[in-house]
């Protein structure tokens, strides 16, 4: 019995559940009843970014004003708005479904993070026929404080930047509106709403809990991103909610641009950039007499290492030249030379330059300035790309991704090598100051891959000529009595409502540090190897050192002697020449106060390196690249490159032809050959051959140690081109190297094993760069 009433009780709370599930459904609200009204009177790249929200979820959008002028004042700073309440009020009249629902929001600063469905379903258990969105902070008039009606959990006074009701309520809310289009819409829903008795008449709620609408203004600090099952949400963390509409009201523009990187689905972790390729402008289907027309900017403000590099860099960008034209303004006077030889060597190339020297007595500010007027001006212009020289571009096809991601203002992103600086900020301080942003250094570091709006781009940017036709016409966009060029540049298009972008989609190159940047030496290049030495590389060590390894591009011409590429030919060259520019060579006396004890036993014509203040920067060469090949070819030994003397020795027939067999004070030695054999010195040799090395004959020697010391010897001469003669030989094996290749090291036991002499100088200077290394 018991059994039959637990079952019948069962089978009526199942059917009530049924029935209770059946008349909601039956009482959902229509998607189709919703109409989202909005004002744009003019096409925004946030009313853009609105729109494409409002399509991810199907909402019907109309859109009012547009075309037209705005005269509802700047309502950042001081109440305005009214148009919006005129310009709605007409349209409800045109409208006669008394079960419209009306959903009136601002768009410029808004996006959807959900769908009608979930919006509807909100709306409905608010149950009330109007429901405004909410603010922690009231606006304009303090003094209605205490006429806002309290709520039990959540905020208190009515944000007018969105709305959601019935259409004969929403009516009757405006009918009385006379107001012109300056005045403040959310002064005037605000009387109405503490009205009690057209609250109660019109039937109006606030969404205190931010179900609805979550403005930011007063509520960052509520507001996290939630990411869930390939979609993005805003959470307020305070009453634990995910609001369908999210509004950056006020003085919270940026915080509705980094939230809009991601919500709905811009960014996931699951898809990754799902908007990076939208709307893109394709060059490949483009003769090249139909490209874009870009002006580049370049821009040279302090003394900077690589100048000559950069350069060739830009001669290899992939772009037709004849669409180029380029304004190079040069602030120093140390850049003069290479900023003339590229004009004079390649400028016929680009279809105008214009150059602006020191003595124009022209301002990095001004510059800009004129930059952008210059292409402003141009009616053939299409980009300004502004380019400065610290600039390092590695991807050749810059110019044409920036262009087909078709951006008003689009930046690649470079970085500097082993930190996390980059040319964007993702965020500001309170002052307008850098700020990191939450996302940062995951996009720095290729953690997150996409376009992202970010409120500061500086050092290289691609900006839409019509643009500064329009929203940007203002010629001093670089002024500031506060802000450095590129912070008010910065300023002005934020606040014109322009989105900047930054993209990491692809590796563009990274930026110089000019800290520290001396002018003092011939080349000063040689000496960056502790600011950048990413470039010092690229610059001057061998193209194939880091293939030694893998390549086994290590050749044994002698018992024990190892021979592989270490330095380029402009590696050598500047050496030669800095140390041919310093000119104080010794006298090849044994006598030699330089060194330690005053007396070498076996002299030599040589300049040491600490008489050209780079000691430092040789030492750091030699652990950065001669240790780690020591430690592979002599397993378990280990240096710390202590280098007590450093030198560069010069040969001449006439002063210093050949040196006696000798053995070196250190336990190995680096020796680099600096020039060429036979064009720049000749010589003979008692004995001349080459070990061969073959798998038939003698395939290898493995490395081992002995009761001695080492030697690395790098030459930096190439046989029939530089020199006749010189060598190196082993008379302990009858081995002779004869023709040291420019930028090879040699390394080999030095002090017991490897006897060793220099071969006469027959003909022409020999250059040989020697370090005495200890563990």
């Amino acid at each position: 019995m018991r059994r039959s009433s637990f079952l019948l009780f069962s089978g009526i709370f199942v059917c009530a559940l049924f029935l209770a599930l059946s008349h909601c459904e039956e009482h959902r609200l229509p998607e189709e009843k919703l109409l989202v009204v909005t004002i744009a009177t003019k096409d925004t790249d946030g009313f853009r970014r609105f729109l494409r929200s409002a399509k991810h979820f199907n909402y019907t959008v109309k859109i009012l004003g547009r075309g037209q002028k705005w005269n509802g004042g700047d309502y950042m700073s001081a109440p305005g708005g009214g148009q919006k309440v005129r310009l709605l009020k007409a349209a409800l009249e045109k409208m006669k479904n008394v079960d419209q629902i009306i959903l009136f929001i601002d768009s410029y600063d808004v996006v959807f993070a959900s769908s009608p469905k979930e919006l509807l379903k909100k709306f409905q258990q608010a149950k009330h026929r109007v429901v405004f969105s909410s603010e922690t902070l009231i606006w304009p008039d303090r003094h209605l404080e205490d006429k806002h009606p309290h709520v039990r959990e959540g905020n208190r006074f009515l944000g007018s930047g969105g709305f959601i009701g019935y259409l004969p309520n929403i009516k009757e809310m405006v009918a009385n509106w006379t107001g012109e289009d300056n005045e403040s819409d959310q002064l005037f829903f605000t009387k109405i709403y503490i009205d009690p008795a057209k609250r109660k008449s019109i039937n109006i709620t606030l969404d205190s809990k931010c179900r609805l609408f979550q403005n930011l203004h007063g509520a960052l600090d509520e507001v996290v991103l939630k990411f869930e099952n390939g979609r993005v949400r805003a959470r307020n963390v305070l009453y634990d909610t995910l609001p369908v509409i999210i509004h950056g009201n006020g003085p919270t523009k940026l915080q509705i641009n980094y939230l809009g990187n991601y919500i709905p689905s811009a960014w996931t972790f699951e898809t990754g950039c799902t908007v990076c390729l939208d709307d893109l402008y394709s060059l490949t289907a483009l003769k090249e007499s139909e490209y874009p027309l870009v002006m580049i900017g370049i821009f040279i403000q302090q003394p900077t290492p690589f100048v000559t590099v950069f350069f060739e860099r830009l001669l290899k960008l992939q772009y037709p030249k004849n669409r180029l034209k380029l304004f190079i303004y040069n602030q120093e006077a140390h850049h003069g030379p290479q900023v003339s030889s590229f004009q004079q060597n390649h400028g016929s190339l680009y279809q105008d330059i214009k150059v602006m020297g020191p003595e124009e007595e022209m301002d990095a500010t001004a510059s800009r300035n004129l930059g952008f007027d210059l292409c402003r001006n141009d009616k053939d212009c299409d980009y300004f790309f502004s380019l400065n020289i610290e600039v390092v571009l590695k991807n050749e096809n810059t110019l044409k991704i920036l262009i087909e991601q078709n951006l008003p203002i689009v930046a690649p992103m470079i970085t500097r090598a082993g930190r996390l600086w980059s040319n964007f900020w993702g965020a500001l301080s309170g002052d307008g100051y850098y700020a990191r942003s939450e996302d940062y250094v995951d996009i720095v570091q290729g953690q997150r891959v996409g376009v992202w709006n970010v409120p500061y781009v500086s050092s290289v940017y691609l900006v839409k000529a019509s643009l500064l036709r329009s929203e940007l016409k203002d010629y001093e966009l670089f002024n500031s009595p506060i802000l450095d060029p590129d912070m008010a540049y910065c300023h002005n298009v934020r606040n014109k409502g322009i989105f900047m972008y930054v993209t990491n989609m692809h590796t563009f190159g990274r930026i110089l540090s000019t800290e520290n940047y001396q002018t003092t030496h011939l080349h000063n290049d040689l000496w960056q190897i502790f600011e950048n030495p990413v470039d010092w590389q690229d610059r001057y060590i061998h193209a194939n050192y880091t293939h030694i390894m893998k390549d086994n591009l290590i050749e044994t011409p002698c018992p024990d002697v190892y021979w592989f590429p270490i330095f380029s030919d402009v590696a050598c060259n500047h050496i030669v020449e800095e140390m041919e520019h310093y000119g104080k060579w010794s006298g090849g006396a044994n006598v030699d106060t330089r060194i330690q004890g005053g007396y070498e036993n076996v002299p030599t014509i040589d300049i040491h390196m600490n008489q050209i203040n780079f000691e430092k920067e040789w030492q750091k060469f030699l652990l950065e690249y001669i240790a780690p090949i020591t430690e592979k070819m002599y397993p378990g030994y280990y240096t710390k490159c202590s280098t007590p003397l450093n030198f560069v020795v010069r040969y001449k027939p006439d002063e210093q032809p050949l040196l006696v067999p000798h053995h070196d004070a250190s336990t190995f030695t680096i020796n680099i050959a600096l020039n060429s054999k036979d064009i720049d010195y000749q010589a003979q040799f008692d004995l001349a051959f080459v070990v061969r090395y073959k798998q038939d004959e003698q395939p290898s020697l493995r490395p081992h140690h002995d009761a001695s010391t080492f030697t690395i010897n790098i030459a930096l001469n190439q046989v029939g081109l530089d020199y006749q003669g010189g060598g190196c030989r082993f008379l302990r094996y009858d081995c002779s190297i004869q023709a040291p290749r420019k930028g090879w090291a040699l390394m080999h036991p030095g002090r017991l094993t490897h006897y060793h002499e220099g071969l006469p100088t027959t003909a022409g200077v020999r250059y040989i760069a020697v370090s005495f290394v200890d563990p």
